[in-house]
């Protein structure tokens, strides 16, 4: 076995990971997760794994789909890791974005049926966001976080805000709101020197001000699913702070949905309490490529196909 538990963590990938095929050969060769995708079809009520292995590439590619099955994904590497090696724990858990929630169930804090429930309903209200309050997204390349804040405070008006939505990695960040002022921080952001500003190609402005009009629905959805305490250290989105408690756990996904994905200062923080590898859980390398850029000293892992399995043994 190639990881030492105290000096790794488990990430989980978020939005932008799915691809057609995802989770495929795990549930084909190992029983431990072909028996939870059934689960996730049974649960659900739709055949989610013949859309995360058949396409279409577009239907996955909708948020009410995409979420689950990157949950799904993440759970089913997640259970045959644990399955190989029953006695092993990690040091701590992280995920970005969605994949917060991916490590709350991993860590014992979400059963996988209220996870998959609460993933679902997190992907319908943003939907909803969106086509309600449709707002726009844009990356940002070659700038620093005080930078870009203040950026979006001066691109900002009091019916029209922009803010930081994901602290990816130094030199990488991406701004969400209004659309009329991400087109003026794009104006600001290419004066200050950022090497590129790109629109993309979203209408719902995650992690920002325009998800205020499902918090409620979002608040009560959280309060329902039964988050316990975790069995492993969960350094939060929000708060980057490391988190076992139940309160705290809630407290960080109820805010995570119009708050800041401090990604940055999460590797930092785990780093600097002695965690020297990462292995991303589930589908793409996304989150290897922005940790070799926050801790280039970083060991690194792909866990998302049974050949990545047998790699760490």
């Amino acid at each position: 076995m190639k990881l030492d538990p105290a000096k790794t963590a488990l990430v989980f990938p978020g939005q932008g990971s799915q691809s057609v095929g995802m989770g495929r050969e795990l549930a084909e060769q190992l029983p431990v997760a072909s028996g939870l995708f059934q689960e996730a079809d049974s649960i659900l009520g739709i055949r989610l794994s013949a859309l995360m292995w058949e396409g279409p590439e577009g239907a996955l590619n909708e948020t009410v789909n995409t979420q689950p099955a990157l949950f799904v994904h993440s759970l089913a590497a997640y259970r045959a890791f644990s399955s190989a090696y029953p006695d092993w724990s990690p040091a701590a858990l992280a995920g970005h974005s969605l994949g917060e929630l991916s490590a709350l169930a991993a860590g014992g804090a979400l059963s996988f049926e209220d996870g998959l429930r609460l993933v679902r309903r997190r992907g319908e209200l943003m939907k909803r966001a969106g086509e309600t309050r449709p707002g726009a997204m844009a990356a940002i390349l070659n700038l620093d976080i005080p930078t870009l804040d203040q950026i979006c405070k001066s691109a900002s008006t009091l019916d029209e805000v922009v803010q930081v939505a994901n602290d990816n990695c130094p030199g990488q960040v991406v701004i969400s709101g209004a659309k009329p002022a991400i087109e003026r921080a794009l104006v600001l952001a290419k004066e200050a020197g950022a090497r590129r500003a790109i629109p993309l190609a979203v209408s719902i402005a995650a992690h920002s001000d325009l998800m205020r009009t499902i918090q409620d629905d979002w608040d009560a959805a959280v309060a329902e699913s039964r988050i316990g305490d975790s069995d492993a250290s969960i350094v939060g989105n929000v708060s980057a702070h490391a988190m076992r408690e139940a309160a705290d756990l809630q407290q960080d996904i109820r805010l995570q949905m119009q708050s800041r994905v401090r990604w940055t200062e999460t590797i930092q923080k785990l780093a600097a309490e002695g965690i020297s590898t990462f292995v991303e859980v589930g589908s793409g390398t996304v989150l290897l490529g922005l940790i070799r850029r926050i801790e280039p000293t970083a060991t690194t892992y792909p866990l998302g196909t049974p050949a990545d399995l047998a790699a760490l043994s």
